[in-house]
């Protein structure tokens, strides 16, 4: 009788005291497209690829999108060789660069791209007044309040780019204006580059890393 007593309470405690499903810790490392994360240690991929990533990465851990881009070890190489000339070797202010990112950001509703360059904005000068600014959308194109001249024509430059594909006459004079040729081919290429950014982390389903 004890014997079965014993086994009743068994089976009653593990009904009723909930089970972390096992797709929980999996869970951290699949993405919301269901495509999973490399994992971030010596399966990552292969060394000559994944050590240059991780140089560009605080204390050289991988972050979501490089843990999903080393699913293809050339495309993520080709990848960080871009982004990290983008990032450190062009001419264009660093603010007025991340100025068109997060707004890229918002027009394309990539969270995942405006969480990981929030700090980015604010280490160029950047204040939270524009962050906030910046989250109203098309309503920053036309805020004096916050945003100078530069600053407005990098998201008008941006906005026709992203939206439009097209840009107009005007806009690329104003751009001009405030920027040297050389420059503006490279915003113009970082722009380029963060559009495709937002559509890759959008498609893969990418969520900002765990704290």
């Amino acid at each position: 009788m004890k014997t079965i007593r014993t086994a009743v309470v068994a089976v009653l405690l593990a009904v009723s005291i909930p089970l972390v499903p096992a797709s929980a810790a999996e869970a951290q490392n699949v993405s919301k497209s269901g495509i999973p994360y490399r994992p971030d240690g010596d399966a990552a991929g292969p060394t000559d690829v994944v050590g240059p990533i991780r140089a560009r990465r605080p204390g050289g851990k991988l972050l979501n999108l490089d843990r999903m881009l080393l699913h293809s070890p050339n495309f993520a190489q080709a990848w960080n060789t871009m982004f990290g000339t983008i990032r450190g070797k062009l001419a264009v202010p660093a603010k007025l660069r991340e100025t068109a990112i997060m707004s890229i950001g918002v027009f394309n509703k990539a969270d995942y791209e405006w969480f990981q360059h929030e700090g980015e904005y604010l280490k160029a000068g950047g204040t939270k007044e524009q962050l906030a600014a910046l989250k109203k959308g098309e309503a920053a194109l036309k805020d004096r309040k916050h945003f100078e001249e530069s600053e407005l024509a990098t998201l008008a430059l941006t906005y026709e780019m992203t939206k439009n594909i097209q840009v107009k006459p005007a806009t690329m004079k104003r751009i001009r204006a405030v920027l040297p040729d050389d420059q503006v081919v490279e915003l113009i290429g970082i722009i380029s580059g963060y559009n495709m950014v937002s559509r890759f982390v959008v498609a893969t389903g990418l969520e900002p890393e765990a704290s």
